[in-house]
């Protein structure tokens, strides 16, 4: 089993770098979800999150840095990007930008794309972990593929605790729900995967952007249709409970029937921060599905954190592969 300590103990940071540096994989907290770090340099240690966590190939890992200054060395910043990092860095937002000519990144990271995902995530005790590997380290979330995401130490090692060496614990992550990507890599900014910046705040500043339609290439994590999946079925959009199903409320809809609550004051950045959480332990061991009640900003599933959490529960339902 791998060993649990503080992210906030430097030996512990020291610890890791090391593990990091020489190709090993560490679990550490960012304000989104746990992320599962290997060295984005190394195609061997890169290859290896993709068998730990039974990861396809070709969906593209996102490296995290310490700073935009480091970002801006490994992809190419144009206007568009340098206002956007200005505002959301660090923070809950992804960069997909055209790679620099001299970025180190290896191609598995990206899956042998020429554009590289970038972010600077707003936990700062993970930022001292990257200045301290000196190196962008690729980290998708900490689970095997297309499961729940794990927002505590614990959910790491319940997914892959006998397959690392080391996990950093920092305490449940703030945000909750994965960073939002944003492709700028060409002339027409694309919104990838919703999440922690919501869109109207990038279109604030840079304007109308597209969003990946289904179908499109898969250029950064969280594309795939199926993905953040509990064991058990879920059934969206749900306003009573049936026979055979706990379900998960949202603003005490259903408060004498609901087993959880994302939200019972209806606050979305709570209910972001508890959705993956709330999933895992509702899926447990003879429970076949889980009913989730309507999620929405004032009637509206798509606006602000709704859509990103919408998003995940879509992603979650979808029939698997």
């Amino acid at each position: 089993m791998s060993v649990a300590r503080q992210i906030s103990d430097s030996s512990a940071r020291r610890e890791a770098a090391d593990l990091l540096r020489s190709g090993e994989l560490v679990a550490f907290p960012t304000e989104t979800v746990y992320g599962l770090g290997a060295d984005a340099t190394n195609e061997t240690a890169v290859a290896r999150i993709f068998e730990v966590k039974g990861r396809p190939r070709f969906n593209p890992l996102i490296s995290h840095v310490p700073s935009t200054e480091a970002a801006f060395a490994l992809g190419q910043a144009d206007a568009r990007a340098e206002v956007i990092a200005e505002t959301f860095w660090p923070g809950p937002l992804t960069l997909v930008l055209k790679r620099t000519a001299a970025c180190p990144i290896a191609w598995l990271t990206s899956a042998g794309l020429d554009s590289v995902a970038l972010r600077v995530p707003g936990f700062s005790v993970a930022r001292d972990l990257l200045s301290e590997v000196g190196r962008p380290i690729a980290a998708p979330s900490a689970n095997r593929s297309g499961r729940i995401s794990p927002t505590t130490a614990a959910h790491v090692a319940l997914e892959l605790g006998d397959r690392i060496p080391l996990i950093l614990d920092g305490g449940p992550c703030d945000v909750g729900l994965e960073s939002t990507v944003l492709d700028l890599s060409g002339a027409t900014a694309r919104l990838l995967r919703p999440g922690g910046v919501n869109r109207s705040e990038i279109e604030a500043l840079i304007g109308p952007i597209e969003l990946a339609q289904a179908g499109d290439t898969i250029t950064a994590p969280g594309m795939l249709a199926s993905h953040y999946a509990p064991d058990a079925a879920l059934r969206l959009n749900a306003t009573t409970c049936q026979m055979g199903e706990v379900f998960l409320d949202f603003g005490s809809t259903l408060s004498g029937e609901a087993e959880a609550d994302l939200s019972s004051s209806s606050d979305l950045m709570e209910a972001a921060a508890n959705l993956f959480a709330l999933l895992r332990a509702l899926d447990r061991p003879g429970v076949t599905r889980i009913a989730v009640a309507p999620i929405h900003l004032h009637g509206d599933p798509e606006s602000g954190l709704a859509a990103a959490i919408n998003d995940r529960l879509r992603r979650a339902a979808a029939p698997r592969g």
